[in-house]
């Protein structure tokens, strides 16, 4: 897998690039438009050389169509010929690991080499949802480790084992750990697996978190090297002045969330100062600002990128861009990848 991943990274000049998406639900639409919006990206996607095409499992929000996100990936990867499709992540605690490796399993036999799976340990939503899912809300996440040994020994394929993932047994199935703090880091460094950290939403935890995976690392069958992709909300137009105005939808969905506000993707609005406090301003900003979240014109978002590249020597980037209108989220990947080739 080593090499596999290594070969990927040429499909692009320079550092590789991928896409994380949640299929968001914009206000006054409906899931059904978003899975078109992600299909019609995703062909974009593949045409302009992004790497890798990620969907992100989420539960109980109404802006978010992505929840089923093994059908999700399936029917993206139907309507696509080349871009690898996988999840970002899968939210492992939610789940038995006999049914992850068979779904994944299913989908690497019908595109085979071209699915990853992203597995997360955070329930992708609140208490009660992770009730409804059956989760054990009791272990708070504590067994993944022992959720993610049972899930590659059900891809091992061992044949005394009594219960086998059919498909699923035998398949070489990239897995990737992705985390928003050290937890997970040190995971994938002692395992010699992928790490993918959500920078996007946890920068304060990135620089740790890269140290901790990069430190600790165990060469392995799958992998000999750390490889490490970084997230990145990035939001590009044709001027600073339009991608930051493209970006209040972004910065509402923060504001909501931190309100406890269930809403759809709002669209984007000329004065944001309106809808919030000086002190709920200051706190979106925190997630909002760089160096993980990039906003701006071709040349602001060309000097930013190389600034996070340098400074976090990313191996790969995954790109976020919470953006309300179709054609504007198309011609900001179409101006990354523009950028970057």
């Amino acid at each position: 897998m080593n090499e596999l991943i290594r070969e990927q990274a040429k499909q692009c000049s320079g550092i590789p690039l991928s896409i994380l998406d949640l299929a968001m639900i914009n206000e006054g639409s409906h899931a059904g438009q978003s899975f078109k919006n992600s299909v019609d990206l995703a062909q974009h996607a593949e045409e302009w050389g992004f790497n890798r095409y990620w969907l992100a499992e989420h539960h109980n929000m109404p802006g978010v169509a992505s929840s089923a996100t093994s059908v999700i990936i399936g029917h993206v990867a139907q309507m696509t010929k080349d871009i690898r499709v996988g999840s970002g992540g899968i939210m492992l605690p939610n789940h038995a690991s006999l049914v992850i490796a068979e779904q994944f399993g299913t989908l690497d036999a019908m595109y085979p080499g071209r699915i990853d799976l992203g597995l997360g340990r955070a329930p992708g939503s609140d208490q009660a949802t992770a009730y409804a899912l059956r989760r054990t809300l009791q272990s708070g996440g504590e067994d993944f480790p022992q959720q993610l040994e049972e899930l590659r020994n059900y891809f091992t394929g061992n044949p005394t084992d009594r219960v086998r993932a059919f498909p699923g047994a035998g398949q070489d199935i990239p897995i990737w750990l992705l985390g928003s703090s050290g937890f997970s880091a040190q995971l994938a460094a002692q395992l010699g697996l992928p790490f993918s950290f959500a920078s996007h939403f946890a920068p304060q935890y990135m620089m740790q978190a890269l140290q901790l995976y990069h430190q600790n690392f165990r060469p392995s069958k799958v992998l000999q090297e750390p490889y490490a992709m970084m997230g990145v909300n990035l939001i590009a137009a044709d001027t600073d002045e339009h991608a930051h105005y493209l970006a209040t939808s972004m910065q509402q969905q923060f504001l909501n969330i931190r309100q406890g506000k269930m809403t759809q993707f709002q669209p984007p609005i000329e004065d944001v100062d309106a809808v919030w406090s000086p002190f709920e301003k200051e706190a979106v900003a925190q997630q909002s600002e760089a160096p993980s979240v990039i906003i701006g014109g071709p040349d602001t978002v060309k000097r930013q990128l190389e600034d996070f590249i340098e400074m976090t020597k990313a191996d790969e980037l995954i790109i976020s861009s919470g953006i309300f209108d179709h054609e504007a989220r198309l011609r900001s990947y179409e101006i990354l990848s523009n950028l970057m080739n």
